[in-house]
């Protein structure tokens, strides 16, 4: 009998009485390993941003004799940009539920509403940089404009990879269906779009309302 066997005959009903031990139970299964590897990058995502608001935060006053953030900030225009990604994010969270339900069809339907509602919220982002750019509120203007393009900028360029990714998702789960590794990436996905989404939040309030004087 081999020593798998022995220790199984002790513990009939498996209450962890002569269990084996963790170093001999071989490695951690895949969607673990994934999922901790992914925290870890999503980590260094925040602390990456974390560096962004300090540097605003230190620079936010100085304008260099330039317009300030109430003056050049159109909070309706910003606002709509919110209610947009927290749509996307709401449209994101039913496609995880049509993930775990394994019906292809509203997952893509919920992945398209999810794309389409952030290619709309990067088009407002865009207009709003290049209105700024035309009233000669470039980010060459002053160190507070030079640090709003890059914070506000870093978070669109996410969302642009972020819609990226979801088309390669979209793909993936029409050719191949809910296959476990596309399901990996699937929850991988849902993670960077919902940490986008808190960013986000977190930017609008310290960048938009605080910047308005609000």
């Amino acid at each position: 009998m081999s020593a798998t066997q022995a220790q199984s005959s002790n513990d009939p009903h498996k209450l962890g009485h002569g269990e084996v031990p963790v170093s001999e139970r071989g490695p951690a299964p895949k969607r673990i390993v994934v999922a901790y590897g992914f925290w870890i990058f999503l980590l260094s995502d925040f602390i990456m941003f974390a560096g962004f608001f300090a540097a605003y935060a230190v620079l936010v006053g100085e304008t260099a004799g330039g317009p300030s953030g109430a003056k050049l900030f159109d909070l309706t225009l910003v606002g709509w940009e919110t209610v947009l990604l927290l749509l996307s994010s709401f449209a994101c969270g039913m496609a995880g539920i049509a993930t775990i339900a394994r019906h292809r069809f509203w997952f893509l339907v919920a992945m398209a509403v999810t794309g389409m509602l952030g290619a709309a919220f990067l088009c407002l982002e865009v207009y709003e940089f290049t209105h700024l750019i035309g009233e000669r509120a470039g980010p060459g203007r002053s160190a507070f404009l030079s640090a709003f393009f890059a914070l506000v900028g870093c978070h669109g360029l996410h969302v642009a990879l972020g819609l990226l990714w979801l088309m390669t998702m979209m793909a993936q789960v029409w050719a191949k269906d809910f296959r476990d590794d596309i399901l990996r990436r699937i929850a991988c996905f849902s993670l960077f779009w919902h940490a986008l989404d808190i960013i986000w939040v977190a930017l609008f309030t310290v960048v938009y309302l605080l910047g308005a004087g609000l």
